[in-house]
């Protein structure tokens, strides 16, 4: 169910709480003396949720910097919990830290502006009545260790950061659930093995023991049926996949962007054979690695056509305007020809992953960097991305983790031992979570650790790329002493596993910007012929290279002031589709098995 909030752990019923709420602004900070969480009356205005007050679509329009603001509404659920039930509130992310109240009972605190959160409001319930809600949010707008992304902290965006985005902006829902219930479910694939591991959280330790049944199926197939007992709260169980066993059965099941196959899942808990909690999911059965200067994908290598997703709407800014919106963001990238999108500077909407995961795109998921490096800015982004990656890691199109971008924050990583030391540790902690995936500890340069050596090149022209990725001999110079940008690619001495170079920002070319413009991207051009024109030489550069192992292009759609989109801020295609795809899916030199796969192609078509 991809419109679901939480498409990877889905029950049928569920309560949406978009809509309006009361809205107040609490320039300052009066609202917590003055009881505001018990009293109506500062709520003069309304605002539409999840869309934050600063754009159009939350009806406010309010882009003056605000440090707290306050949001409620009457809650009445769809029913009432029963005896043995309890009520759940959830949100999908509120920027950036937040208090909830039901009724006055202060239900908790989260901070962190992109990661969900959920309290258990059933005891602050008032039988027969409608219940209050009541948000604080607050969102230090100045305050540079805040992970904050591409918000800008002056009061009008300029260069590449883009209007704040405070308060609530992803769902907020609720739904009845049973006292014991599954709390948390993680796939985990192993292609090798022909299996898939099962992580589950219960909300209790069970008394007494519980059965936990699994089901995978793939359409009326069914691929395994398990059932496994615990007396813990946390379970961890291999669930076979027989029909994976064979080679050439294997390939019908694995996910790739060509052919994403998904495993529906059904989970239950049971209690002498009575069903306690049931829900829905899905994984995806694939893998993802590094060897000899390639990407790989389920153990072949992939050349990696990435484009750069800030996901970002003119009306509704980082939340998405509607849920159909997160899919036609897919099948925009799709269309044209990449296989894969960086999600730029911003955790995006779980329906947005659950959809890459049914179209077939691959993912670079990266933390919204902070800008002042200090021991709290540590703290905070390692909270957050570890809830981050505890969110997304069942996700099959996730393929690569991106702690830091640039030296975000971490400036003079070249210079002070303790912010190298932050970028490797978050390199070290991502893997200790999540084994499967490479991770790259600073996109652009300076890497420590890295799996990846992810290189920002906004190189003028397609001549320049060439000399510069020629062969080993000229890739080893960039790697060195010869970066494409003013910071060393690598710092220390790191390990050499095999890492691929992969252009990860690239391109940047601006359609006719206005004049006077602060920003428009790295390089302009006049007119469409010239766009393709040059937008064609950068891509073939890269494709002929026989060293490099992917690109991903600046950027998808024109986002603010930084006009350098494929697309328009509207989704308008700039060139033909057709033709761009014709350019980008282009068989790479660096991955012979493209030019043999087009050929086959091509011999299938003639006949």
């Amino acid at each position: 169910m991809t419109d679901h909030p939480r498409p990877l752990l889905v029950r049928p019923h569920w309560q949406d709480l978009s809509g309006p709420w009361g809205f107040a602004a609490d320039d300052e900070d009066r609202g917590l003396a003055g009881g505001w969480h018990r009293d109506p009356g500062p709520y003069t205005r309304t605002i539409i949720v999840p869309y934050p007050p600063e754009s159009e679509l939350s009806g406010l329009r309010e882009t003056a910097p605000r440090r707290v603001v306050w949001y409620r509404r009457t809650l009445c659920p769809d029913r009432a919990p029963g005896p043995d039930e309890r009520l759940l509130l959830h949100f999908g992310a509120v920027d950036y830290r937040a208090r909830v109240w039901v009724n006055g009972v202060h239900l908790g605190e989260h901070e962190g502006g992109h990661t969900p959160f959920s309290f258990d409001v059933t005891d602050a319930l008032v039988p027969g009545e409608e219940q209050v809600v009541v948000v604080r949010a607050e969102d230090e707008w100045d305050d540079a260790t805040q992970p904050r992304g591409k918000q800008d902290w002056r009061a009008e965006p300029h260069d590449v950061w883009y209007h704040r985005t405070t308060g609530i902006w992803q769902p907020v829902w609720a739904e009845v659930v049973p006292a014991l219930h599954i709390r948390r479910l993680h796939w985990t694939p192993d292609v090798p093995g022909a299996a898939v591991t099962m992580e589950v959280e219960l909300s209790r330790t069970p008394d007494p023991d519980v059965d936990v049944h699994v089901v995978l199926t793939l359409g009326e197939e069914v691929l395994a049926d398990q059932t496994c007992r615990t007396a813990q709260r946390d379970g961890r169980w291999v669930i076979a996949i027989p029909a994976a066993r064979h080679q050439l059965e294997q390939a019908r099941l694995l996910w790739t962007p060509e052919r994403p196959t998904l495993l529906d899942a059904r989970v239950e808990l049971l209690r002498d054979g009575r069903t306690v909690d049931a829900v829905t999911s899905y994984a995806g059965l694939r893998s993802t690695g590094i060897r000899d200067g390639r990407f790989l994908l389920n153990g072949q290598p992939r050349f990696l056509r990435l484009v750069l997703a800030q996901n970002y709407w003119p009306g509704s800014h980082l939340a998405a305007p509607d849920p159909g919106a997160l899919r036609r963001e897919v099948e925009l990238a799709k269309e044209l020809g990449f296989n894969g999108v960086r999600v730029h500077q911003k955790i995006e909407d779980p329906r947005f992953l659950a959809w890459c995961d049914r179209l077939g795109m691959m993912v670079w998921s990266e933390l919204p960097s902070a800008y002042e490096y200090a021991p709290r800015t540590v703290e905070r982004l390692t909270r957050e991305w570890l809830e981050v990656v505890a969110r997304d890691r069942s996700h099959p199109c996730v393929v690569t983790w991106v702690p830091f971008n640039e030296s975000w924050g971490v400036w003079h990583s070249a210079d002070v031992p303790e912010q190298r030391h932050a970028t490797a540790a978050l390199y070290h902690l991502t893997k200790a979570l999540d084994g499967t995936r490479p991770v790259i500890s600073n996109d652009g340069w300076e890497h420590t650790e890295s799996d990846i050596w992810g290189l920002h090149d906004y190189a003028p022209t397609g001549a320049s790329i060439r000399e510069r990725y020629a062969d080993r001999e000229a890739l080893a110079r960039i790697l060195t002493d010869r970066p494409p940008a003013r910071r060393v690619a690598l710092l220390g001495d790191p390990a050499r596993r095999g890492q691929p170079v992969v252009l990860s920002e690239i391109g940047g070319l601006s359609l006719r910007p206005e004049a006077g413009a602060a920003w428009h991207g790295y390089a302009a051009v006049g007119s469409t012929g010239e766009l393709g024109e040059e937008f064609a030489r950068l891509i073939d550069a890269v494709l002929d290279s026989p060293e490099l192992a992917g690109f991903c292009w600046t950027q998808l759609t024109d986002t603010e002031q930084e006009t350098n989109g494929l697309l328009t801020a509207a989704r308008e295609p700039k060139l033909p589709v057709e033709a761009v795809r014709r350019v980008l899916t282009r068989p790479a030199r660096s991955t012979p098995a493209e030019a043999i796969d087009a050929a086959r192609r091509a011999a299938r078509q003639e006949d």
